[in-house]
């Protein structure tokens, strides 16, 4: 672990109030909608009754963890404000899985986005898909629960092994208590919180500074202004192309092929307000990723002649943002445990978004089948077990993820994209290739998962110089020479070996973001091909609904007023299970009005 810096400020108790409160509300929501929780259904769905509001902010917290809030403004003081064409992918990532993923998912009425695979390509594939989702989200979560205990840590003295079990059993404890609804209500909550830190951040930062004028004319004398990087050279970590091309890829491989996103579609009363609340997350995201990239940019217009890095402050750039909260808000007591709570509000969201949904695959795609005879309060009991062991798990994993050498950001970008990329590959094989067979997706999701693990192998050892990535520069002219002895070598990594050469060893140093882009591209056409050598599947062999496009399939909404109220029935023609009492389905069939 890095030395901690040595003369650094520090939280004092009114911070720690402040994220106290911020724990006691999220515990007060768990328990509450625990009061209010019913079947194992409900539990992993809501009781699918969730409006667009709630939702669409629970999607934008998912991924919206302490991972953004501290590497994002660090990102952004490094690389200048040109971070904001993230929200171009972003916004290309919702609208694809709006118009083209969302309705098929909806529409199955399925709780785990594996039984899609189930139904298209067997058992075989489900049980991959769901071996691939609990890998990549123990890791995933593992990173974001070190995170912001590590670099809170290094820079303010927070004890870190205190403050990773105090996320993981706080998320935890309301996950298991109060299911999908406890998970949606806090990450509402929680999403404010960091809003709020932000903007509290923004204002005082701008104020030191002498006024957004001023903050404006640092950042655009410090190169920080810098929308034209339209440069195709793919070593630069970002650019126009790295943000729409790698980062739609990197999103969409969250939102339309990961079950923590898809929980929360299904649980959403109609499939139009299941569209809506990814409008409502993408509000969310411009809102969080803006602010994010604004305090980058403040905080370079308050160092731009003094770099906490350079000076031997701190001693690496996730650090920045925790020593700038600090900085200015030296003499206001209370309102740095806002970023404190800031930070945890987003590690929080995203914890507890991931033990739900793993518990949500593992009993769908694995134990359902042992279960048929169990009796509905045994399934709830069950799930509830299954959240608290998850729970567990992912504060391991965050104990081991300790010994990774990643920045946060990168860390958890490069994590989706070597293993989600190839499972997005095997969901767009699955709805808009019809000629995709079993061998062929197998195949595809093989090749894909080798190159993107290649790729991220390779990086870590032949990682680019910060020249090649476009690292703006910074300056220590006017710190204190005595402590200007801070060298700087790489914005989030150092090199394990200094001697580059050309070639291979530049491929492997391409931008963390086209990762998963790779991993996809490559997925799909190897699934094609080999389907295609293989005996390509026939169209009318396909079952009716598993593609995009065939809208012979199609929930039906019927409202019946009466004098009490409404009540809203949803036929779901193709059933996950085909060995289901049929006479069940024809009398939900007969309630709605709807004809197979």
């Amino acid at each position: 672990m890095t030395p901690t810096v040595t003369g650094r400020l520090g939280f004092c108790v009114e911070d720690y109030v402040v994220f106290g409160a911020m724990l006691a509300v999220s515990l007060f929501i768990g328990v509450f909608q625990s009061l209010r929780s019913g079947g194992a259904e409900d539990f992993f769905t809501g009781g699918r009754q969730m409006r667009a509001g709630p939702v669409g902010m629970s999607l934008c917290a998912s991924f919206m963890s302490a991972v953004q809030v501290l590497g994002v403004p660090a990102e952004s003081y490094l690389y200048g404000f040109k971070f904001l064409y993230m929200c171009v992918g972003q916004s290309a990532n919702s609208l694809i899985t709006a118009v083209l993923f969302l309705p098929v998912y909806y529409r199955l009425g399925i709780t785990s986005s594996n039984q899609y695979l189930m139904m298209r390509f067997g058992r075989g594939m489900q049980l991959l898909g769901s071996l691939q989702f609990i890998i990549v989200t123990l890791l995933y979560t593992g990173i974001v629960i070190l995170a912001p205990a590590l670099i809170l840590n290094q820079a303010t003295g927070l004890n870190m092994w205190a403050s990773l079990f105090s996320t993981g059993l706080v998320c935890t404890f309301y996950t298991t208590l109060g299911g999908m609804k406890a998970v949606i209500w806090t990450d509402v909550f929680q999403v404010l919180v960091m809003l709020s830190g932000f903007i509290a951040i923004i204002i005082q930062g701008t104020t030191l500074v002498g006024g957004p004028a001023r903050v404006l004319h640092a950042a655009y004398n410090g190169s920080r202004i810098n929308f034209n990087d339209f440069g195709l050279d793919p070593q630069r970590r970002y650019s126009f192309w790295s943000f729409t091309v790698g980062g739609t890829m990197v999103w969409l491989s969250m939102y339309a092929a990961n079950q923590a996103q898809i929980q929360r579609y299904i649980s959403c009363q109609t499939e139009r307000q299941a569209q809506w609340a990814l409008l409502v997350n993408q509000v969310g995201l411009w809102l969080i990723v803006s602010c994010a990239a604004a305090c980058g940019v403040v905080m370079f217009a308050l160092y731009s002649h003094c770099d906490p890095l350079k000076s031997g402050k701190i001693t690496a750039p996730d650090q920045y943002m925790p020593y700038f909260v600090l900085d200015i808000f030296r003499d206001l007591p209370g309102v740095p445990g806002l970023f404190l709570a800031c930070a945890y509000s987003g590690t929080l969201s995203t914890v507890s978004t991931s033990i739900n949904a793993m518990a949500a695959v593992t009993m769908e795609d694995l134990l359902k089948p042992l279960l048929i005879d169990s009796s509905q309060r045994n399934r709830t009991l069950l799930s509830k077990i299954l959240s608290f062991l998850y729970g567990g798990a992912c504060v391991t994993t965050a104990a081991l993820c300790s010994f990774l050498n990643w920045g946060v950001l990168q860390g958890s970008f490069t994590v989706m994209g070597v293993v989600n990329g190839p499972l997005l590959g095997a969901f767009i094989l699955g709805m808009f290739v019809p000629a995709t067979n079993k061998l062929g997706v197998f195949a595809g999701v093989g090749v894909g998962f080798s190159l993107a693990l290649w790729l991220a192998i390779g990086s870590s050892v032949y990682p680019p110089t910060p020249a090649r990535m476009g690292v703006l520069p910074t300056s220590a002219e006017r710190c204190a020479a005595a402590n200007a002895t801070a060298n700087y070598t790489t914005p989030l990594t150092t090199p394990l070996k200094q001697n580059r050469s050309s070639g291979l060893q530049d491929f492997y140093s391409i931008s963390y973001l086209y990762f998963g882009a790779l991993s996809t591209g490559v997925t799909v056409l190897a699934g094609l091909a080999v389907s295609c050598l293989s005996g390509p599947t026939k169209r009318d062999s396909i079952r009716p609904g598993l593609l995009w496009w065939d809208l012979k399939l199609k929930a039906r909404d019927v409202s019946e007023e009466n004098t009490v109220g409404s009540i809203r029935l949803r036929s779901t023609i193709v059933r996950l299970n085909p060995e289901e009492d049929e006479d069940e389905e024809e009398k939900l069939q007969m309630k709605s009005g709807s004809v197979l």
